[in-house]
């Protein structure tokens, strides 16, 4: 059939090829029709999802193949601790030896060695993992190593090669990001593949599954004490998976969200756990904590980086915690952490994640807990509100230990034995600073609703052989109230819960910072007060769901609809603009570019927040007119660059701003400049001491000296790039000073065409027609020059050489 369409000028058009087959002519009519209503996004998100289905079922994959699949890539990213066994550490091993197999080393390598064709269906379950991971585009190089001796009926070898033709990858044999068959190679090249391995199985070692766990068994744990008497009961898991029967929406084994899309709830255990740390943010403008699903993650004070308040570890494997409570039952004398790490019992555990908190929840013993931990919205503390129910028809008894490893700045290894500890009884609080510390002054303090029963900060005292899965602090009566200089550099405190038979009993445990130990007390009083807690925790709960709210978006795609009506502008807040940090990345400064970038979608939500944004980086332009690429606030140090787009994010955002709100106030605003010394010739970024400035300029003219130092072209007319620009990889392309942006071009004329209207504005037609003819001229030299027929280039070289979109 053919159907001739008629297209008018600029007019688009939408076609839907619907093939739909059947002997059955009004189902093909009443389906074609029922597809032609649905939306196309609908649709498909819909298509998507049975692509991802139909590729499962073509590929055999079940959803428990999938659960060993991630396990397998934690071996993956990380190493395998089993590749280094005999083999001789003071001979060299040069990668350049793989490359007689044709392995380049260049991917992540899973190394399965076979000597019986009995143990083929390890190698089956590889090849079908191999070619999983290869329909997600990831890489890896599978090794295959037949180590049956060498004789007429080659068993292994044939099975081997049946497998992979089986599964139709004949084509990758041999070959970058394929599979690699080996035959009874010598010892030493067996060795060498093991290095750089990141996973080395032995097919005699049983299924997949089986390995994998043994494996895990190898990873080195927290030190544990031979002792068992703190072990937690074993108890049987008989409850069913609460999450399951929770209708969450987007569930994936291991969690959901709710059903308004508000909160996120997890489960987790000893024995399933999420592939890799799943963190959360909560935070105030100055203070704030990283928690995760095992109840571990760090907190600081101004900067995430250069003051953290407890230690951060972004280990993905591990997840070593920094802040625990540990709970002791002094019936059965049976210990365990109320979140997964680092002493979990059998039992599951369930984790909320929501709009500026985060909520644990287990059971042992028949005692019903639950911590809920927030930042308030203008205090620098974190608060734990722990909820105690005695489940059991007698009275209970239990002993609660607060664990904490400070830092206090940078690092535990720069700060340790620089520590200053104190118990202060008459305000139940214990309270540190840092001694060595020019930069920050803040005293920490830890404090409690309940009465602090003991302490101590000797570390071999708390810990002891056991270490913080089962330290042998738990098995004291009393902690020995010490605190000794060049020693401590722990906190451990004690509290002593009694609970009725059903009774129900909330303990609040606070962390905090304030500059004087007075202000420390006052914290520590007011939030040693239950209600308190309960009040600053709806004031910031409410907080959060008012701005949140004030943009909501609706599409046909409600997983799009969940993380725009939150879950992204919370996460931009939280996490980019306040806290500047994450599990995987704490760096605590500020971007030029960076920040900038996240409050442009601020103002739909409060345009406040934008503005105090482009006011607090305009302090940070140099008096030539460029800018620091990022900078510490706290210290006033910061890195100064070559980078050619960082300074116009300012006139961008702020033409950005105006559009959107119509405040031209904002361009009269006076701020600082920066002083300091230029870079010389050749030097592309130096880190130093930047001061601010006896020279002020409005808002305006710091936009304007950012664009006059952007006018700086090319033989090609186009825009330097010199050490970068948006894309910092190209940190080489234009650093000797001649290399030239497309993308700054279009960049560029954009900034141009906007600021323009401002300079109207302002009454500066002159230099609003300058920007005019830039512009008009700029968009002939980006056509003429950078236009190859097909593409645009994407950067001229210093050498001359041009960066231009790959033909394939």
């Amino acid at each position: 059939m053919r159907r001739t369409i008629n297209i008018k000028s600029k007019e688009n058009i939408k076609l839907d090829l619907i093939i739909c087959v059947s002997e059955d002519r009004d189902y093909v009519l009443n389906t074609v029709q029922k597809y032609m209503n649905i939306d196309n996004n609908k649709r498909t998100f819909e298509l998507t999802k049975a692509r991802v289905e139909a590729e499962n079922r073509y590929l055999d994959i079940t959803g428990k193949d999938i659960r060993i699949y991630q396990r397998l890539l934690n071996y993956i990213i990380g190493n395998n601790l089993k590749a280094y066994s005999n083999v001789d550490l003071d001979k060299v091993y040069p990668i350049t030896e793989l490359w007689k197999f044709g392995i380049s080393g260049d991917l992540p390598i899973i190394f399965v060695k076979i000597k019986n064709v009995n143990d083929i269906d390890v190698i089956k379950e590889l090849v079908k993992a191999y070619e999983y991971f290869k329909t997600k585009n990831l890489q890896i190089d599978l090794v295959i190593l037949n180590e049956e001796k060498e004789k007429y009926d080659s068993y292994v070898k044939d099975a081997v090669l049946d497998t992979i033709l089986n599964r139709n990858l004949a084509y990758m044999i041999n070959t970058k990001g394929g599979i690699y068959v080996l035959n009874n190679i010598k010892d030493e090249d067996k060795k060498l593949i093991s290095i750089y391995s990141k996973l080395v199985i032995d097919a005699k070692g049983g299924n997949l599954n089986n390995q994998l766990n043994e494996f895990d068994e190898d990873i080195p744990k927290i030190n544990t004490s031979d002792s068992n008497e703190n072990a937690v009961l074993v108890e049987e898991n008989t409850k069913e998976n609460q999450l399951i029967n929770s209708n969450l929406k987007y569930y994936n084994d291991y969690g959901g969200f709710s059903q308004d899309g508000k909160e996120y709830l997890i489960r987790v255990n000893k024995n399933e756990n999420v592939p890799m740390p799943w963190s959360h943010i909560l935070t105030n403008e100055n203070f704030g904590t990283l928690v995760t699903d095992g109840m571990s993650g760090y907190t600081w004070y101004k900067n995430s980086r250069l003051n953290r308040i407890s230690s951060w570890s972004n280990n993905p494997i591990l997840d070593v915690p920094s802040e625990i409570i540990y709970l002791k039952d002094d019936e059965t004398k049976r210990a365990w952490s109320i979140g997964l790490n680092p002493m979990p019992d059998n039992n599951d555990y369930y984790i909320t994640y929501g709009f500026g908190y985060g909520k644990y929840m287990h059971e042992s013993l028949g005692i019903k807990q639950e911590v809920e931990i927030f930042v308030p919205k203008e205090d620098n503390v974190k608060v734990q509100i722990i909820r105690l129910k005695n489940e059991t028809p007698r009275r209970r008894k239990l002993k609660l230990v607060y664990y904490l490893k400070p830092v206090i700045g940078e690092d535990e290894t720069k700060t340790e034995g620089f520590l200053s500890f104190e118990f202060n009884r008459n305000s139940n609080m214990i309270h540190a600073r840092n001694v060595a510390d020019s930069d920050y002054k803040n005293i920490v303090f830890v404090s409690s609703s309940e009465k602090i029963k003991s302490y101590t900060g000797l570390k071999k005292e708390f810990l002891g052989n056991g270490g913080l899965s089962n330290p042998d602090g738990l098995k004291l009566d009393n902690f020995s109230n010490k605190f000794l200089c060049k020693i401590s550099n722990i906190i451990a405190m004690e509290l002593e819960v009694e609970l009725e038979s059903l009774e129900n009993k909330e303990i609040s445990i606070t962390l905090g910072t304030n500059d004087t130990i007075i202000g420390c007390q006052d914290l520590a009083y007011k939030y040693g007060n239950l209600n308190n807690c309960i009040q600053e925790n709806e004031l910031v709960r409410r907080y959060w769901a008012e701005l949140l709210s004030n943009v909501q978006v609706s599409t046909p795609m409600e997983s799009m609809n969940i993380l725009l009506n939150g879950w992204t502008m919370y996460q931009t807040i939280a996490s980019r603009m306040w806290g500047r940090t994450g599990f995987y990345q704490s760096g605590g400064a500020f971007g030029f570019r960076d920040q900038l970038q996240d409050s442009l979608s601020t103002k739909y939500l409060n345009v406040d927040i934008t503005k105090n944004q482009i006011i607090k980086h305009s302090k940070h332009q140099f008096l030539e007119g460029d800018v620091e690429h990022w900078w510490h606030e706290e210290t006033s140090r910061g890195i100064r660059t070559r980078f050619s787009d960082d300074l116009l994010w300012l006139p961008y955002v702020v033409s950005d701003y105006v559009e959107y709100t119509g405040d031209y106030s904002i361009l009269d605003e006076e701020t600082s400049y920066l002083e300091g010394k230029t870079l010389e010739d050749g030097i592309d970024e130096r880190y130093d001491l930047y001061q601010p400035s006896t020279t002020y300029g409005t808002i305006y003219e710091h936009c304007i000296k950012a664009i006059e130092k952007s006018l700086d072209f090319g033989e090609h007319e186009l825009p330097k790039i010199g050490s970068g620009d948006w894309n910092d990889g190209f940190s080489t392309v234009g650093n000797k000073g001649k290399g030239e942006s497309v993308w700054l071009a279009f960049f560029l004329c954009s900034v141009l065409e906007k600021f323009s209207k401002i300079c109207n504005y302002k009454n500066k037609d002159e230099r609003s027609k300058k920007y005019k003819d830039i512009f008009e001229q700029l968009k002939k030299s980006v056509n003429s020059n950078a236009w190859d027929g097909r593409w645009f280039n994407r950067a001229f070289m210093d050498d001359g050489n041009v960066l231009r979109k790959s033909s394939k």
